[in-house]
């Protein structure tokens, strides 16, 4: 950013001033944020974002707002009102009664309530304080009273200096919200946004409170008015009276003197029955009352018993202990509470009420649904028994505070980028807190989605803030751990993303922009994923290797494109730690860049490692012991061999390189062992000796020539047998121990060159049916690899052209050969591309 923009100041100035009958209201602070200034710069804003602002009061006379394009105080253009109010600003406020009368500051949070008091003496005592509003974003409104009224109401409006307000901060919390419900909201912040009522099975307690605050006098109002015109119900109640005093009796009354016979005694004037003359000598007579103990009333009572209890409830979430770090109790609040509930106890208490019954059956009549007050009051309990969305005007609804937000959208959004690509397998992969006043992502538990790739198999975990408590320094707790888990290798490959809601926009002229030319993360957090990386280790005997292979802060960037050519970015493929722009329209390098780490190989990732844990193992590994893999020409042989821990071979068969071997494995055809046919036993060797036939101990050996005597160790066996499938050995073949525990068929020992060994890496990673077509049917004698096939694959390499042919039934695809050793899961992709078609 070359020069401020016009009219915009470097001291504080007055933003607001408001002139009323009864006082003057003046709020003074800085009516730019720089960092804002950088980010529409940067965003090449085509329409200047419009800032909310209102004001209700007594006798307003005069109100001026600071107009940042003239630079100057001006009457409030709602049109043109651009921001001068943001995250992390100070302003203050200061106002003097024009009637020398004492006033008070209301604000529902406590912390701005105390932030501003009275000061002075005498006449010159004056009404001041320091808004703030640390990340948090939004309206925010406050009161001005005197001891009799309110004087003035103001609404201003916050938006944040990182993100842009309409696209980024709204797309954020919508997200949050979207994949778990009311996530996003706080409890009382400094600032709130607009809200509706939407159905909720799990509203949380800030959702009940905004609700019923802002419909309680609505739910007494309809109460009063049912308690002076009730709903009543014609009743019969039934007594006892003489059988002279019995008229035209109904079905009861018929009923009662029907199933008491002895009642009737014959009397000389009566009723005739049977030829006699009888007269009950009492029965039930009835008469026709008003009730007003209804299933209507009975549900209203219902309904305010009911949210008594809620109340009563929220007060104990309220005045519950708390630690020393924690808000502290919200005296305004609670005695706000403590009279809702006792407004509603009274009416309980209300002789009308004590006189109706409890509810029993479920109530759904015209009269809950149309009568004047039952409407009303059922109308209200069904809302604040509802939950919130941040749409409409009608409801303030607290958020939690910016970088809170932004790193439960980072790991969310992880988990969205996962599971398009990927299968879900953990359903439960969200835990939440709802104990408290508002909803957070459960850190007690693991929180963890786990994901498995749907062609290897490999399977891909996403932690939140997974603590490891087990290193030998401080315990560590990045915001998100990517785990990935790769064929062959016992260990998983650790990445730490941790989300910052900081970044620099390097404006012209600073250390950042000299240093690095363009916005990008803070040096300092590009430092604590040094720290993350270097600090997460595990023991491994008595070692220590570092567990994570990479860290990368994700910061709330919005341009990808120029991004790429920052030094943060270019350090990712350095030395693996960096930074990546994320936000809800930015996430195409985030997605790239996951997507490449699950299908590098194991080899491709321990290269651009810096010594992580498997160094070491990976290092032997490019070492790996070689291997003889030898014929055995008979079952006597076989014996031999296995029951004295030797082998032979003649020395004349032997070729350059056999010195190599540290191990040797016994290949078995199927006339000397049917069960074991291929290989299936192999073993170290301790000792080679050149000896004469005659001097071969163990057997009898009818020439002279030269035999290699080999020693060796107990026999192993495999995992599996390696089967020949057609193929067979000669002599014997040179491989590697790496090779020889992970193959499955005999063709797949034959390696020549680091390039077939990578793509059956690759392939092994895919599948363990991988077919290999040699040139020739003895291993022995092969020079060359035919081709590949992995289901509906053919591969080939062709080192004439030096090409990767790859090819389906629908296609086919040439690819240069440095590639398997350059970029090899570009490789991986275009397979697994061709797999899917």
């Amino acid at each position: 950013m070359g020069s401020l923009p016009s009219g915009s100041a470097v001291e504080d100035v007055e933003l607001v001033v408001i002139e009323t009958s009864e006082l003057s209201l003046y709020i003074k602070g800085k009516p730019f944020h720089e960092r804002y200034e950088s980010l529409k710069a940067y965003r090449k804003m085509k329409n200047e974002d419009r800032m909310f602002f209102s004001y209700k009061g007594i006798g307003i006379e005069n109100v001026q707002v600071f107009d940042v394009k003239e630079g100057e105080l001006g009457p409030y253009q709602k049109e043109r009102q651009r921001p001068i109010f943001f995250e992390n600003g100070v302003y203050q406020l200061v106002v003097t009664s024009k009637k020398g009368v004492p006033l008070s500051f209301h604000h529902e949070n406590p912390s701005l309530r105390k932030a501003v008091g009275m000061a002075g003496f005498g006449a010159n005592k004056l009404l001041m304080g320091n808004l703030n509003f640390p990340n948090e974003v939004g309206f925010s409104s406050f009161e001005i009273n005197d001891s009799m009224q309110k004087l003035l109401e103001v609404t201003i409006e916050i938006f944040p200096s990182k993100l842009d307000y309409k696209e980024d901060y709204k797309r954020l919390i919508y997200e949050v919200n979207e994949e778990v419900y009311n996530l996003a909201y706080h409890f009382i912040k400094r600032t709130y946004l607009s809200a509706s009522s939407a159905p909720s099975q799990k509203p949380s307690w800030t959702e009940f409170y905004r609700l019923l605050d802002a419909h309680f006098s609505a739910f007494l109002k309809a109460v009063s008015r049912i308690e002076s015109q009730p709903y009543p119900e014609l009743t019969t109640i039934y007594h006892k009276v003489r059988g002279d005093q019995l008229r035209r009796v109904d079905s009861f009354e018929r009923s009662y003197l029907r199933k008491r016979p002895h009642l009737f005694h014959e009397v000389t004037k009566g009723i005739p029955i049977n030829g006699k003359i009888v007269m009950p000598v009492h029965g039930m007579r009835g008469k026709k009352t008003i009730s007003y103990d209804t299933l209507e009333n009975r549900f209203v009572k219902w309904m305010m018993i009911r949210l008594i209890n809620k109340i009563g409830e929220l007060s104990k979430k309220l005045t519950m202990s708390r630690g020393p770090y924690e808000v502290q109790i919200n005296e305004w609040l609670i005695n706000k509470i403590t009279r809702m509930k006792k407004q509603l106890e009274l009416h309980v208490q209300n002789r009308f009420w004590k006189e109706i019954g409890e509810l029993n059956r479920s109530v759904m009549s015209l009269v809950i649904q149309m009568a004047p007050g039952y409407r009303e009051a059922f109308q209200v309990y069904l809302i604040v028994s509802r939950g919130l969305i941040l749409n409409g005007r009608f409801y303030q609804m607290s958020v939690k505070d910016v970088a809170a937000l932004y790193e439960y959208w980072t790991f969310l959004k992880l988990g969205q980028i996962l599971a398009r690509k990927y299968t879900p397998v953990s359903q439960d992969i969200i835990k939440v807190n709802r104990e408290g006043f508002y909803v957070n992502l459960d850190i007690s538990k693991s929180a963890e989605r786990v994901f498995i790739h749907p062609i290897t198999g490999e399977r891909i975990i996403l932690h939140y803030q997974k603590p490891d408590r087990s290193l030998p320094t401080v315990s560590q707790k990045p915001d998100t751990v990517l785990s990935i888990e790769k064929k062959g290798k016992d260990y998983s490959y650790n990445y730490i993303f941790d989300a910052k809601y900081r970044i620099d926009f390097a404006v012209e002229g600073s250390y950042y922009h000299t240093q690095y030319k363009g916005p990008g993360p803070l040096e300092e957090d590009i430092n604590t994923m040094h720290r993350y990386r270097d600090a997460l280790v595990v023991n491994h005997g008595k070692e220590y290797e570092r567990e994570a292979f990479g860290a990368y802060v994700l910061f709330p960037g919005f341009f990808e494109e120029e991004y790429v050519t920052h030094p943060f970015y270019s350090s990712i493929d350095k030395v693996n730690i960096g930074g990546l722009p994320f936000l809800p329209n930015t996430t195409k390098l985030v997605e790239q860049f996951i997507e490449n780490l699950i299908e590098k190989s194991p080899e491709e990732i321990q290269k651009e490692g810096i010594l992580p844990k498997g160094t070491k193992e990976e290092w032997f590994s490019s070492l790996d012991s070689k291997v003889m893999v030898a014929n055995v020409k008979s079952n006597s042989e076989y014996q031999n061999f296995l029951n004295q821990r030797y082998f032979t071979l003649p020395v004349k068969q032997l070729k350059k390189g056999w010195q190599e071997a540290e191990y040797i494995a016994l290949y078995l055809p199927k006339d000397v062992s049917n069960e074991y046919n291929g290989i299936y036993y192999y073993s170290k060797i301790d000792e080679v000796q050149i000896v004469k036939g005659s001097e071969l101990p163990f057997v009898s050996v009818r020439n002279d020539g030269e035999y290699a005597y080999f020693k060796v160790q107990p026999w192993n066996k495999l995992g599996q047998v390696i089967r020949p499938v057609q193929y067979g050995i000669s002599a014997y073949i040179m491989t590697t121990l790496n090779t020889l525990k992970y193959s499955n068929e005999l063709p797949e020992l034959f390696m020549k060159t680091n390039d077939e060994v990578t793509l059956w890496r690759m392939l092994r990673r895919i599948s363990n049916q991988i077919k290999i077509d040699l040139d020739e049917k003895t291993l022995d004698y092969a020079s060359n690899i035919t081709y590949l096939n992995l289901r509906n694959l053919d591969i080939q390499i062709d080192h004439s052209t030096n090409m990767l042919e790859i090819e389906n039934s629908l296609s086919k695809k040439s690819l240069d050969l440095k590639l398997l050793e350059q970029q090899p899961s570009k490789v991986f992709k275009e397979i697994l591309g061709m797999i899917e078609e």
